[in-house]
């Protein structure tokens, strides 16, 4: 018995939606042939591609700091602008130049704390680092925030944290060499229309 109201009740259903659709004016129809699939499309992407910017990373000439441009993806990304800094040192690409940093055994990882403190921790055994390898990490660090704008700091100048197994360092940017910044070209002025 349970199964004949069932079915009729489906089958109640099926009468009402019937009628609702031709109500609404859908009229049956069969396969519509609509043409080729779409080609040469490409789904967006989720960020715009970013425009490469220039670095200085900072190496020592006759033991002075020297900076050194460099291309990367985000100036903004610290990780990724102290990663570039010792991958550099490591493979000697500046030439006339020479580094106190380190060879690392795995990548360093840089943090921002809530009060605007930044740190570098660096891997393993690493050996606590020279004066000099401090101030070409915090120039470095220094000039790719002063690019990138990322980090907010109440303070005006930065303190860089260096953390190894077992040590901490903290170096200020005092030190650090003036970069100048690449002049803006200037507009072309606009012609006048002229009074009459």
């Amino acid at each position: 018995m349970r199964g004949s109201r069932t079915a009729a009740l489906l089958s109640g259903l099926t009468a009402v939606a019937a009628v609702a659709l031709t109500a609404c004016g859908v009229p049956p129809s069969g396969v519509i042939e609509a043409g080729a699939p779409a080609s040469g499309m490409f789904s967006p992407r989720a960020t715009p591609p970013s425009t490469p910017t220039t670095v200085s990373l900072f190496f020592l000439r006759d033991g002075e700091l020297m900076p050194h441009p460099y291309q990367i993806d985000d100036a903004g990304d610290l990780e990724a602008v102290v990663h570039l800094l010792f991958e550099a040192s490591a493979a000697n690409e500046v030439p006339a130049a020479t580094t106190e940093l380190p060879r690392l055994t795995d990548a360093p990882r840089v943090a921002i704390a809530d009060d605007g403190i930044l740190s570098v921790q660096l891997p393993g055994e690493t050996a606590p680092l020279s004066r000099r390898a401090m101030l070409q990490l915090t120039c470095t660090v220094n000039h790719a925030e002063a690019d990138g704008g990322t980090a907010s700091r109440s303070a005006l100048s930065l303190n860089l944290h260096v953390l190894g197994d077992g040590w901490t360092m903290t170096e200020s940017d005092h030190a650090c060499p003036v970069v100048p910044r690449p002049r803006a070209q200037p507009e072309a002025p606009t012609p006048q229309e002229p009074s009459g």
